[in-house]
């Protein structure tokens, strides 16, 4: 089974930018998108054979999260918890049988870390969700998490210390989820790759120059990591700031 993360920036633009060429080529069976900034009403195209599933912000142009697959899942379920996290659109579930699929865009503290005291709060609560449905079936969670775990995940660490995505705070909470029995399946089977990167800043010629961050995953319960084919990021494919990370799964 092959599954695709991207955030795309805004689907109605990366529509644009050869979206839908990319889905022709890369044939996934799921494709999960993070910051549509978008309701479902916006854009009108062609995608035969893909079933979708949207999740909204109530603030228009912001966020969002959808699903499109070709298989469909027995149930799909969207946010979770406390109501304090049900109005951004950050969060689709869906059962494929075997496994859960969570498709998530993590909020991002922002400049000045004013939302970090919310991150936090975000991230404990998240991970009890996921906790909640491993105990169920394994999980593979994919999305853009807004945060580089390691040093490894960052092209300049040090500068970046205690800027958003690369807080102590954040990273340690990466590390909480990856200790409470799940497993980062790039790094699982690309533990020394550098400059590996998945999000660029539009300034300063950043991707020409490769000066990046890995914050766009797939991870998954450690109980199904010998599942995994291949977890690979997609640097080639343009269309956002951001590129698609996909990971292949073996049927049980």
């Amino acid at each position: 089974m092959k599954l695709i993360s991207w955030n795309v920036n805004g689907l109605r633009a990366c529509l644009t930018k050869g979206f839908l060429d990319f889905m022709k080529d890369a044939d996934p069976d799921v494709i999960c998108l993070n910051e549509t900034k978008m309701k479902p009403e916006q854009a009108d195209f062609d995608l035969p054979g893909y079933e979708r599933y949207w999740n909204s912000a109530d603030k228009p142009g912001y966020s969002g999260v959808a699903v499109f697959t070709k298989v469909t899942p027995q149930s799909v379920s969207y946010d979770f918890g406390d109501d304090i996290h049900r109005h951004e659109g950050r969060v689709i579930t869906a059962d494929y049988g075997d496994f859960y699929l969570v498709s998530c865009y993590t909020p991002n503290s922002q400049d000045g870390l004013k939302r970090l005291d919310y991150r936090m709060v975000w991230e404990d609560d998240f991970r009890a969700y996921l906790k909640e449905l491993d105990e169920v079936k394994p999980v593979i969670l994919c999305g853009d998490l807004n945060v580089a775990h390691e040093e490894i995940d960052i092209k300049n660490p040090q500068s970046n210390r205690h800027n958003s995505g690369f807080t102590d705070e954040e990273r340690g909470k990466m590390t909480e989820l990856l200790g409470s029995g799940f497993v980062d399946s790039f790094r699982f089977l690309h533990p020394d790759t550098r400059d590996a990167y998945s999000w660029w800043s539009y300034r300063f010629h950043a991707r020409e120059k490769n000066v990046g961050w890995r914050i766009d995953y797939f991870i998954l319960s450690e109980r199904i990591k010998d599942r995994i084919v291949s977890a690979e990021i997609l640097s080639d494919v343009f269309g956002s700031d951001h590129c698609p990370v996909l990971l292949e799964i073996s049927n049980t």
